[in-house]
């Protein structure tokens, strides 16, 4: 119970303080005067300034609150490299038990651990933070951190914590650890598809000196280079962008003896290969109603630089006139097909037909483009099936069937069997319907003796869709020239602008459309395998995490050629899949976790801030075991720790349950405490 005074006055106050100056004054004249009764008038004037200013006794009953003290446990991963985790199990045991010991001490416990997947470094003060959001500051008597020391959010100075409390980190793991690491000092984010990139990096030893290691770099799991590196060296590796996406270097360091992990002894860096401009060369045949099908298709995409060119002269005019003199701008053949071919990414003949303006040669040196890894596509007519068909040109190697004829007949195309599982075709908009949901063709060029099976099928089964693969390069043959009939929505139209951007994309070895591929996906804390492939079934698929742990997943069917598996991406870096034929990375958060970039323990990272808090940074392993300090409670102090001790800051804290009111002149008491100081008076003045 705590007794005091409380006024409530009557008037408002700056009267009650002009009352004040007056009783003054008339004090000190009746004082100076030495008039008779002169104390007896002065305190009654007193008794009517009090009562103006209507005092109450009061009392309150109050309920004192515990302090409250807060332990986080780091739970990041770099607590399961040695014995932290058992280390940091017992300390907090222990210093629980001690802190319940104390009176009227309030224990918080709280385990902060890394969100798979999407959190890099350790965040131990935001865990502390929500851990006290509901906790006054007044109550706040200390936190504990029980950790390695290596904590990424460790606030610049301690006025940022919210409370005037120790904190104290206890420290787990061994002062003699010791680990290798390998360091990005300069990577690029992008990279032109074709061009080199410069990784710069190092190698760092911590606990040892003067060692040396072999140092290996792959991309996309292909040894790119080999060499010997010692403590501190740095080094650097142009590395080629060989496809758009993600391109993977991995730098990996050969272990150290007893280092404490070789999960950082591997460095990660993902360059995004974008390609720049396009360069295509469209070659169109006579004119017809689709020739500006592709034109516009290639001209809408803005990273492709389009070079187009279309014989006007139909072939069945011969007059004489010299091949020179046939358009107002000369066709530069010698340019374009003998000493810049090989700058185009991709050859569009449109309904092309020999007619004098490419020699033999050139020809050849087209094949020998598309052999050297080139691309190229043909949109054949009736000028495939021709006697003046490129087929009859030293293209005849590369052209994936042979032409007997031409077909006029009114059809749906189908996608084939191989067609439902090619990426190229497979889902395409309105397929899934008998007959497909688009506009029929009315020709197709009838061939034999197809290199590969079609992926779409025209009039009575024939091959409507071709794509084949020569040397290096791809080539793609369509077999009907109507495709301009799904781009004009003639019967409803087509999806001729995904379908004809997807072969594009493919012949241009795009990733994503390969016919057999393994690929990995995150999404959340979900790590998907991908197996793209053509046959029936698809083999198990072996997943390696980051730290090595090796798992064997079936995969099961989904769409037509694809097979998906799933499991929980727990950890942080490189994971890798394997089916004994392809092989797949990715990365999992950050290319270079902050949780891995240094993995000793170390107190000096938090004793600045808990020393500028009044309380110490330490290590606490001793030997297999954990040795604490003393806990004490400390009132009135600034330092809370010592040696052999740490101490929490007590509170005195409390709540008012209750409170009691007795008005001084309230009722009779006070009209007698006026009365009789006004009779003292009355009775001094008639002595």
């Amino acid at each position: 119970m705590q007794y005091g005074i409380a006024f409530t006055p009557l008037v408002p106050t700056a009267v009650l303080w002009i009352a004040l100056a007056a009783i003054a004054v008339i004090a000190g004249l009746l004082l100076l005067g030495r008039a008779r009764g002169a104390a007896m008038r002065v305190a009654a004037l007193a008794l009517i300034l009090l009562a103006l200013a209507n005092p109450s006794f009061t009392s309150e009953e109050r309920e004192p609150l515990s302090s409250v003290a807060a332990v986080v446990v780091d739970r990041s991963p770099s607590q399961n490299f040695d014995a932290r985790t058992r280390q940091a199990d017992q300390a907090r045991d222990e210093l629980v038990n001690r802190l319940k010991q104390i009176k009227g001490l309030e224990v918080r416990t709280v385990d902060a651990a890394q969100a798979d997947g999407e959190a890099d470094g350790t965040k131990l003060f935001g865990a502390l933070s929500a851990a006290l959001s509901d906790v006054p500051t007044d109550r706040v008597a200390g936190a504990f951190l029980i950790t390695d020391g290596r904590v990424h959010d460790v606030p610049a100075n301690a006025t940022t914590l919210g409370f005037k409390a120790p904190v104290h980190a206890l420290i787990t793991g061994h002062a003699d650890e010791r680990d290798r690491r390998i360091a990005i000092t300069a990577a690029p984010r992008f990279g032109i598809v074709g061009q080199r990139q410069r990784i710069s990096y190092r190698l760092e030893d911590h606990g040892v000196s003067n060692q040396q290691a072999r140092v290996t770099v792959r991309r996309d799991g292909e040894v790119l280079n080999e060499r010997t590196l010692g403590s501190g060296q740095s080094a650097s590796i142009d590395v080629d962008i060989r496809h758009a996406g993600p391109n993977i270097v991995e730098i990996e360091a050969s272990p150290l003896e007893n280092e404490l992990t070789p999960v950082n002894n591997r460095a990660v860096v993902v360059i995004d290969g974008v390609r720049d401009k396009l360069r295509v060369l469209l070659v169109s045949g006579e004119p017809h109603s689709g020739e500006r099908t592709w034109r516009n298709l290639l001209k809408s995409d803005a990273s492709v630089d389009l070079v187009h060119f279309t014989i006007l002269r139909p072939p069945e005019k011969q007059d004489g006139t010299p091949i020179n003199e046939l358009s107002l701008i000369a066709f530069p053949t010698r340019e374009l097909f003998q000493q810049k071919i090989n700058e185009f990414q991709l050859i569009i003949f449109d309904r092309y037909a020999r007619q004098g303006v490419l020699p033999t040669a050139y020809f050849e040196n087209i094949a020998r483009y598309v052999r050297s890894g080139g691309a190229m596509l043909v949109a054949a007519g009736p000028d495939y099936a021709s006697t003046t068909s490129i087929w009859r040109t030293p293209l005849d190697v590369v052209l994936p069937a042979e032409p007997v004829g031409v077909t006029e007949k009114p059809f749906h195309a189908h996608l084939s069997d191989v067609g439902k599982r090619h990426p190229v075709t497979r889902g395409l908009q309105g397929s899934d319907s008998e007959p497909p949901h688009w506009s029929r063709f009315f020709r197709t060029v009838d061939t034999r003796n197809a290199a590969t099976p079609p992926l779409m099928t025209g009039a009575d089964g024939k091959p409507l869709l071709l794509l084949s693969r020569y040397g290096e390069g791809r080539v793609a043959m369509l077999l009907s020239d109507h495709i301009w009939l799904w781009a004009r929505g003639y019967e409803g139209g087509g999806p001729h602008l995904d379908l004809l951007r997807r072969i594009s994309h493919w012949l241009m070895k795009e990733p994503e459309l390969d016919e057999e591929a393994l690929r990995l996906q995150v999404r959340g804390k979900t790590l998907i395998v991908q197996r793209q492939t053509m046959a029936d079934t698809a083999d198990p698929v072996t997943v390696t995490s980051p730290s090595g742990t090796t798992r064997k997943l079936t995969l099961t069917a989904g769409e037509p050629g694809l097979w998906t598996a799933s499991l929980e991406a727990g950890e942080l870096g490189l994971w890798q899949a394997t089916d004994g034929k392809l092989k797949a990375l990715i990365n999992v958060g950050p290319a270079n976790p902050k949780e891995f970039a240094e993995v000793t323990s170390t107190p000096d990272v938090l004793k600045p801030l808990t020393q500028a808090t009044g309380g110490d940074a330490l290590r606490i392993a001793s030997g297999a075991s954990v040795a604490l300090p003393r806990i004490v409670p400390v009132h009135g102090s600034s330092v809370f720790h010592g040696d052999g001790w740490l101490g929490m800051r007590m509170r005195d804290a409390s709540v008012v349950r209750g409170v009691g009111v007795l008005p001084v002149f309230a009722g009779i008491v006070g009209l007698l405490l006026l009365l009789g100081a006004f009779a003292a008076t009355w009775l001094r003045e008639g002595r």
